[in-house]
């Protein structure tokens, strides 16, 4: 096993920890797990990418990884009322929308490349931004102004708009009229 995949699987570990934080009302403890997985991320990928370490798990398990953090962040958030719960269903609702058409593609025997399209990056990149900033505030004590709601309102739309050209590029792929780029990470 690469150093790379080892740094991702401890981001894994991260997760329940995190979650614990935010539950335990422990902000600074939930926000520098969140940074921590940030920063492991662009450590383990620099580390793959440059040191020869790319490998089919690593590629696999480094978007679920982020996924995880993410989604869980996001619930605990929700619950919390620190996001609205409706840009969570929907956050949550794409990716197991994704999931279960990944899922699905894979039993009909017509399984989908693994290829994000730029809008999930930038709906992926807003999220994080999202969820760091209101990590920020809470461990700080502090707000952004409409900051908050500017990036709720942006995240719901690409989160939608990503959702809609996953389903229609799948929806392709499926029908054999696709160019099997439809796979998100």
């Amino acid at each position: 096993m690469t150093v790379a995949t080892l740094i991702t699987l401890m981001r894994f570990f991260l997760v329940p920890g995190v979650v614990f934080a935010l539950l335990s009302h422990r902000m600074d403890w939930a926000l520098a797990g969140f940074l921590v997985a940030g920063i492991s991320d662009a450590v383990d990928g620099f580390i793959a990418r440059h040191f020869n370490q790319k490998t089919e798990l690593g590629a696999y398990l480094d978007p679920m990884a982020d996924k995880l953090l993410l989604v869980s962040v996001f619930v605990v958030l929700g619950y919390m009322g620190e996001l609205p719960l409706w840009l969570v269903i929907v956050a949550v609702s794409r990716d197991a929308l994704i999931v279960g058409g990944v899922l699905l593609s894979t039993i009909m025997a017509r399984p989908v490349a693994m290829k994000p399209l730029m809008v999930s990056k930038a709906n992926t990149a807003t999220q994080i931004v999202l969820a760091a900033l209101v990590l920020g505030e809470l461990a700080f004590s502090m707000t952004f102004g409409p900051l908050r709601d500017i990036l709720i309102v942006v995240s719901g739309l690409l989160t939608v708009g990503s959702a809609a050209a996953y389903l229609v590029g799948w929806l392709r792929h499926m029908s054999g009229h696709g160019d099997d780029q439809t796979n998100p990470t």
